[in-house]
């Protein structure tokens, strides 16, 4: 594990210190400062030159158990949106879904099947990153050359090594809440202040090998707004400043109800690149929960004034996939 410099100290607590975040105007995060962060604050070799696993090594079988342990009501709610099966400005790959055999007439048997196929990265379906999904300098966690991805797939880093499945304590940060709105506006950056006000407000903190989950309410401002495009008007998330926070708390897993990062990123240049994206899979070996759908989540932790809760993952066992749809389950 990397040993914090004078330097990389420094820039913890610039990053975290309260006169340096503020909602309306977070933190400037360069390019340099990025790289820094990088070298300074990844898992490379935490757990062997030859790991492949990353952050899920925080998930040990104690972790296990305490998770299971947060069971109380039985209740469970899925946090993956509903297919969407119709292109849209936000959602240009829809899944397809096609009926093979009906229950009509010309159907010489007793079964109906169907086909379905999806292209699900980006921002309109439920999906997991895996940790070939994103490279940063043509190297991968754990500095994995950006060449173990051939035509045939992820040689190192596939989403098969997640095939065990997920369970693990996870805690929904509920930024509206915090912020007293219905839901973040387009391109609104989630912040420290922001993090660590949800820590105060909600009395937990985020603990090595949780599972965080950023809520936005991206569904909420789709159903108010309409359909718009991420690409125009962005997606809120975190900003490039929260990196040291994340670091920090050790998560094993990263999960949003957007594309993780806030759209635009907040990084005064490089704006090509998807800094939170980067550093999670790349630095931190941590795989992503990408375009979540967290609002009945969030309304079952309000109505309990309960933030922390049981959660499984349990991704498509694909032989060097960069990632999975996925629908994860959150059970009180």
């Amino acid at each position: 594990m990397k040993r914090f410099t004078a330097v990389t100290m420094a820039g913890l607590l610039l990053a975290l210190s309260p006169a340096a975040t503020s909602a309306a105007d977070p933190p400037k995060v360069t390019g340099a400062m990025f790289d820094q962060w990088m070298n300074e604050l990844n898992n490379w070799g935490r757990w062997g030159e030859d790991d492949e696993l990353g952050a899920l090594n925080l998930i040990t079988d104690s972790k296990r158990k305490a998770a299971a342990k947060l069971v109380k009501d039985g209740v469970s709610v899925s946090l993956a949106h509903q297919a969407l099966t119709e292109k849209a400005a936000d959602n240009p790959s829809p899944y397809d879904h096609k009926m093979v055999r009906t229950g009509g007439p010309d159907n010489p048997g007793n079964f109906v099947v169907d086909t379905i196929g999806v292209s699900y990265h980006g921002f309109a379906h439920s999906h997991m990153d895996s940790l070939c999904h994103v490279f940063y300098k043509d190297r991968y966690y754990n500095g994995i050359s950006r060449e173990s991805a051939t035509q045939e797939g992820c040689t190192k880093l596939g989403i098969q090594g997640l095939h065990g499945g997920i369970f693990t304590r996870g805690v929904l940060v509920d930024v509206p809440w915090v912020r007293g709105v219905d839901y973040l506006e387009p391109g609104t950056a989630v912040t420290v202040e922001d993090l660590d006000a949800w820590e105060k407000k909600a009395g937990i903190k985020v603990e090595p090998g949780d599972a965080l989950l950023i809520y936005t309410g991206r569904w909420a401002a789709r159903a108010a707004k309409g359909v718009w495009s991420t690409r125009e008007h962005g997606l809120s998330g975190l900003h490039a400043s929260t990196i040291p926070w994340l670091k920090q708390r050790d998560i094993a897993i990263l999960g949003s109800d957007g594309g993780a990062d806030v759209y635009p990123s907040g990084l005064v240049d490089g704006e090509g690149i998807s800094p939170i994206h980067m550093f999670t899979l790349v630095g931190l070996g941590a795989n992503i929960l990408d375009v979540g759908d967290f609002e009945a989540l969030a309304a079952e932790a309000r109505s309990r004034n309960r933030w922390e809760f049981l959660l499984t993952f349990a991704p498509l066992r694909i032989d060097g996939g960069t990632g999975s749809p996925i629908n994860p389950i959150a059970t009180f």
